[in-house]
């Protein structure tokens, strides 16, 4: 009987590993990591969690991403309550960049055979290295820290600002492999000089924890590994359990279609064209509902991606400048500066080198193209209009003949067109000349005699 107190005692300084079983869900992130694939992922883990899951498997093929989207995602699986098993899967898949730190922050780091991870070196942005944690700014899966460190920085780049950078990645991605226990040397390589590897040579190196061929082999492999979750060790037991494929919803979905820069930069550029040509043209209101809508919802993407704020300048002052072309014609001076800035400034746009995280070129071409006819177009009605004679208007008297009928008061009268006007002669006018129009003054006229 006394030795339970001393066991009780152990078990509380050296707690027995809980084991946890049941069902796995199965969450993809495929393609680049951005504000739609971010937020599905942080809602399905909560989710996960607040169903009682045993744990979730995070099925990866990205080539990295948005800083802030990958961010969200680790926070997700560092506050997570249940085991999260990071997958590069199928065949064929990688894990670059922004996928390599959260491959390295999930609880228990996979991989199928043909995939690799690695590359998560800062892109350039601005002509500096994008920097982790670097608000609305694509670090292309890096994140920032302090530069702390005292490690000198490679010579990426010859300013302090681009040691910062790198130094800043550097220290994010060590904190996420010594929380972890993996190789925090080469994911310094992998920041440092974008280091890549291969399934197999990751397994080597210590960088995953096991390579399966698929998901049932996964959940086989981890069954009876111990992880820590908050400061509990947890042990996973996959015995019977089942996977849950989850699949993006309607939300997800919508995030993922408008937060794509082509369709964000169209919807833009159709709430701008809508609302032009209702302030221009008011009519029933569909032009002002339609570009209101497309504006709204072109300019909430645009605060979830890394745009050029600079850039967004000059393609709103190009649309300007072609805008009042239209309205106050220059002859084409302000409508070809209006469209180089907007050329220009949409390929700036998206100040960004991450794949899926640029504007098409040919995109912007098209609209460029587009909007040159139409500019092409109100010139040409413009000097078409300026060569038409006078249709309406007291000046469309200007040339026709009439009859002196009436003199009132010392002021001739002539008729032209069965109307009355006041004429005005360079010598006496008398009842019955025959005069012609050559000149306008409010309501009078200036006439000539043709006899």
């Amino acid at each position: 009987m006394a030795r339970l107190p001393v066991l009780l005692l152990l078990l509380l300084i050296f707690p027995v590993p809980q084991g946890i079983a049941g069902e796995f869900w199965l969450v993809d992130l495929k393609g680049p990591v951005g504000p739609a694939s971010a937020d599905h992922i942080v809602r399905n883990i909560n989710a996960a969690q607040d169903a009682g899951a045993a744990g979730l498997i995070l099925r990866m093929d990205t080539p990295g991403g948005l800083d802030s989207a990958m961010r969200d995602i680790i926070h997700a699986i560092l506050e997570s309550r249940i085991p999260v098993l990071g997958y590069v899967a199928p065949q064929g898949s990688r894990a670059a960049s922004a996928g390599t730190y959260i491959l390295y922050a999930s609880h228990i780091a996979a991989m199928a055979p043909a995939t690799n991870l690695g590359a998560a070196t800062p892109v350039q942005i601005g002509g500096l290295p994008s920097m982790p944690g670097q608000e609305d700014k694509s670090g292309d899966g890096d994140s920032q820290q302090s530069d702390g460190n005292g490690d000198s920085a490679p010579q990426l780049g010859g300013d302090a600002m681009s040691h910062k950078a790198i130094n800043d990645a550097r220290a994010y991605i060590r904190g996420l492999a010594e929380l972890r226990g993996r190789n925090a040397e080469w994911a310094e390589l992998a920041v440092t000089e974008a280091a890549t590897l291969t399934a197999s040579q990751a397994l080597d190196k210590g960088v995953i924890d096991l390579v399966a061929a698929d998901v049932d082999q996964l959940l086989a492999q981890v069954s009876g590994r111990t992880v820590t979750i908050g400061q509990q060790p947890v042990t996973i037991d996959t015995g019977g359990a089942t996977v849950r494929p989850v699949e993006a919803d309607w939300r997800t979905r919508f995030l993922a279609v408008i937060t794509n820069p082509n369709v964000a930069y169209i919807l833009m550029m159709l709430g701008i064209y809508g609302l032009f040509l209702e302030f221009s043209n008011p009519g029933i209101g569909i032009g002002g509902v339609v570009g209101g809508i497309c504006l709204l919802l072109a300019l909430y993407a645009l605060q979830l991606l890394p745009i050029s704020y600079s850039a967004l300048g000059l393609l709103l002052l190009g649309l300007g400048l072609m805008i009042a072309e239209a309205l106050s014609p220059s002859f084409g001076v302000l409508g070809l500066g209006g469209l180089i800035a907007f050329i220009v400034g949409s390929i700036m746009l998206m100040d960004t080198e991450v794949p899926g995280f640029q504007i098409a070129l040919p995109l912007i071409l098209s609209l460029a193209v587009v909007s040159a006819g139409l500019l092409i177009l109100v010139l040409a009605m413009l000097m078409k209009s300026r060569q038409r004679a006078v249709v309406s208007g007291i000046d469309t008297l200007v040339g026709e003949g009439g009859e002196i009928v009436d003199i009132r008061h010392g002021q001739a009268m002539v008729r032209i067109h069965g109307e009355l006007w006041r004429a005005r002669g360079n010598g006496p006018l008398a009842l019955g000349d025959r005069v012609r129009v050559t000149a306008t003054d409010g309501l009078d006229l200036d006439v000539i005699k043709e006899n």
